[in-house]
């Protein structure tokens, strides 16, 4: 009888030793299915009881009850689960919350780092966003981004304006993870083209100059597009849509990751025919392939490969009896703009210890813009003749950007320094072209000449230094320093002789510029603070402004001084945050295009101007199921001294300006499956000329957007321009009359997609 109740005794002592077993697992993001790293999870009964994701995002606890133990998983900009123990292997998709404060950005430091500690004007695009709003074009979801309006030229051609009127000058950055697209002194404000949509996880907008980091021409703003990493699981996933307007395009991505390796390689075909303007057919063909290999737990070496393929018929605005006719047959029959563009970055990410950490990166960049303008098709005295040009655009880039961060003991301090230099042949070449019109006034053809217009060889060479630190001499404060050092030389070398229409001589320039950087920021608690800061941007002219056209290049860099305070907080607990923000900034020495007496014109350091504007953005979510979302501008951008044609502007507003720029968005999920939402869009109005002579009223537009997602299947119709509203993108007054961009009429997309995913 003692053996039995010994037996029973051990028997009931070592059951719940067998209900207890190790739990592995792995935390990724519900949207970008990446690895997140430093998640805490946690046991809830027992509090002191947890662990922190690694790289991987795997976790490992030992000793859970199976079916009694539960456990939290929580990160910063997520929703937190808590999930019973289902057994030994799991995977927790952490949904990220649409109302988050406090995220994680890289591009305001080069670095990660909250958003709070940043004392600048920036914003996220998230995934979610990217996903659901299936734009056919960036500027769809980019102005979304308060302060941002990304002027639509139709076939994902566009221009920018951030802090800034709608303009084409070499005031924006443009990057892809870091690295800025194209190099200096061969701006193009059609940059953007050369983005794939397919690749992108998130982007980030910086308002206001980053030239303390990123050097010439981040003046108006930063735009970083970042891309996705490979998945942690293997997927494929392949859609496709089409438009009642002409539009087709199909996208595909494939990624996983097998031991240390992860690959991820997605792209679109997109094509355009018979749209709603004549003469506007393109097609775009956009690659990116990037894999990521982790040598070892601190160090991760990362390649990236984009192409693309593009070609687009060109035509510019009507005049205003054809434009409020809606009659948008285009004069122009024969004009084109083709981009061909190849880019290769590879990282080496080294973390030394808990305080030390270096990047090396090299890149290399191939571009060509091949185009028959339809802007450069002048009229003659002859109504039945015009003259014009085909012209081609070249650079290749070889470069090294090599950063250190460090972190001390003392007062939370940190110091990211780093150093750069871009090499990039570029060559640019411009023939005239005999244009025949008829007697309506259509551009029917053209024959090449012999004529060469422009023929040059430059070598670009930017070589930079920055510095950026950052410390904390008080609690809930942070003062962030930095200061960069660009230098850039031109080795200008013409094939023409002087008496071509680009005649300047062969010679050496070259520019330079200190800009430096103080913020500071405040942290009230309870997700408020307050920052401030002063940067200086510089933009240096381009080589096209330089040279071409020129007899004696004699231009100098634009510099702008910019002064700014901002603040945000949250409330409703996690439901919902807002944050504002007031600037003003100079620039002095713009190069703008002077008219002359005999109606040529040549770019000068002729203007100096002031930009003042507060910027706000709300997002509120009262339920889960419901998200409220308002963002934009009311600024001022005036002409402090301004000639043109003899006459002075000083004083009046700058044309292209408009004062109040929003967008706001409501959005609904419903029954698990649905989404809806509608979007406002409001451009108010602005001078056409710089003599404040004409106005155009703006435009307000609805868009509307619906999806359904089920299991592996998406499917969704997105309608722009609900109203059919009659608007122009654009609208000039010249000496030559008035032209207006019609944007697009009503347009119904519809689309489908099917995602495979491994189960483990």
């Amino acid at each position: 009888m003692q053996r039995f109740f010994i037996l029973i005794a051990l028997f009931l002592y070592t059951v719940p030793l067998a209900a207890q077993q190790p739990l592995e697992g792995r935390v990724v993001d519900a949207f970008t299915r990446e690895a997140l790293t430093g998640v805490s999870v946690r046991v809830l009964q027992a509090g002191n009881k947890g662990c922190l994701s690694d790289q991987h995002g795997a976790f490992a606890l030992q000793g859970l009850r199976t079916g009694h133990d539960s456990i939290a998983v929580s990160f910063l900009g997520y929703a937190e689960q808590r999930l019973p123990v289902p057994g030994s292997n799991i995977i927790v998709y952490l949904q990220p919350l649409s109302t988050r404060l406090n995220e994680i950005i890289v591009s305001a430091g080069r670095d990660k780092q909250y958003r709070t500690e940043a004392p600048v004007a920036i914003s996220t695009i998230s995934t979610q966003m990217i996903k659901e709003t299936k734009a056919t074009s960036l500027e769809q979801v980019l102005n979304k981004v308060s302060g941002v309006y990304m002027v639509d030229l139709g076939n994902e051609q566009h221009t920018m304006a951030i802090r800034q009127p709608i303009g084409y000058r070499s005031l924006f950055l443009y990057l892809e993870d870091g690295i800025p697209i194209r190099t200096t002194g061969d701006f193009n404000h059609n940059a953007l083209i050369e983005i794939n949509m397919a690749a992108l996880k998130t982007i980030e907008v910086i308002r206001g100059p980053a030239s303390s980091l990123y050097g010439s021409e981040a003046v108006g703003g930063a735009v970083n597009f970042i891309t996705a990493s490979p998945m942690m699981l293997p997927s494929a996933r392949i859609q496709a849509e089409m438009s009642d307007r002409g539009y087709k395009r199909t996208d595909f991505n494939v990624s996983g990751t097998k031991g240390k390796l992860g690959v991820i390689l997605g792209g679109y075909y997109a094509n355009q025919r018979n749209g709603y303007i004549e003469h506007s057919d393109f097609h775009k063909l956009a690659l990116t392939l990037k894999t990521e290999y982790a040598i070892s737990e601190r160090s991760k070496w990362t390649n990236s490969i984009s192409y693309v393929d593009y070609k687009t018929d060109q035509t510019g605005g009507v005049d205003s009896a054809n434009f409020h006719s809606k009659n948008y047959k285009s004069f122009h029959t024969f004009s084109y703009r083709m981009v061909k563009a190849f880019r290769l970055r590879s990282t080496l990410s080294q973390q030394w210890n808990d305080r030390n950490f270096t990047n090396f990166t090299f890149f290399y960049r191939s571009n060509e813009i091949g185009q028959n303008p339809f802007y450069a098709i002048k009229t003659t005295s002859n109504p039945l003749k015009a003259r014009g040009e085909i012209n081609s655009d070249n650079f290749r880039s070889f470069g090294l950007l090599a950063q250190h961060k460090k972190y001390f003991n003392w007062q939370k301090t940190s110091l990211i320094a780093g150093v750069s230099a871009d090499y990039s042949p570029a060559g640019y070449f411009a023939r005239y072209i005999d244009v025949d019109r008829d007697a309506a006034g259509y551009f029917t053809g053209f024959a090449r000449t012999d004529s060469a217009l422009t023929d040059y060889q430059a070598n670009l060479l930017n070589t930079a230094a920055y510095m950026q630190a950052e410390m904390s001499p008080f609690n809930r404060m942070k003062i962030i320093a930095a200061l960069r050092y660009d230098r850039m030389d031109y080795d200008f070398d013409n094939h023409l002789p002087p008496s071509a229409f680009t005649g300047s001589p062969d010679e050496r320039n070259y520019f330079h510029a200190w800009t430096p950087k103080l913020g500071l920021t405040y942290d009230f608690g309870h997700d408020r603070g307050l920052y401030a800061n002063y940067s200086v941007g510089f933009a240096p002219p381009n080589i096209s402004e330089l040279y071409r056209g020129v007899k004696v290049p004699v231009l100098k860099p634009a510099t702008y001084y910019n002064y700014e305070l901002g603040g945000w907080f949250a409330f409703a607990g996690d439901k919902g945050y807002a944050d504002v923000s007031v600037y003003r900034m100079d620039g002095k020495n713009e190069i703008v295009s002077v008219r002359l007496a005999d109606n040529s014109s040549e770019n000068r350091n002729a203007g100096r101007t002031r930009h003042t504007g507060v910027e706000w953005n709300l997002r509120y979510a009262p339920f889960a199921a419901i998200l409220f979302r308002t963002g934009g501008t009311y600024a001022q951008h005036d002409f402090i001294a301004y000639e043109d044609k003899g006459k002075q502007y000083d004083g009046n507003r700058m044309n292209g300006a408009p004062s109040v720029i929003t967008n706001t968005e409501l959005g609904c999920k419903f029954l698990k499956y649905f989404r809806t939402s509608l979007e406002w869009q409001y451009v108010g109005r602005y001078y056409m000329d710089p003599a404040n002579t004409e106005t155009y009223g703006g435009y307000s537009l609805l868009n509307a957007r619906a999806g359904f997602n089920w299991s592996n299947l998406e499917c969704w119709v997105n309608c722009r321009n609900v109203g059919g509203v009659m608007y122009a993108t654009t609208a000039d007054k010249t000496a030559f009359g008035k032209s207006y961009r019609p944007g697009p009429d009503r347009t119904f997309n519809v689309g489908v997609a099917y995602t495979i995913t491994a189960k483990k």
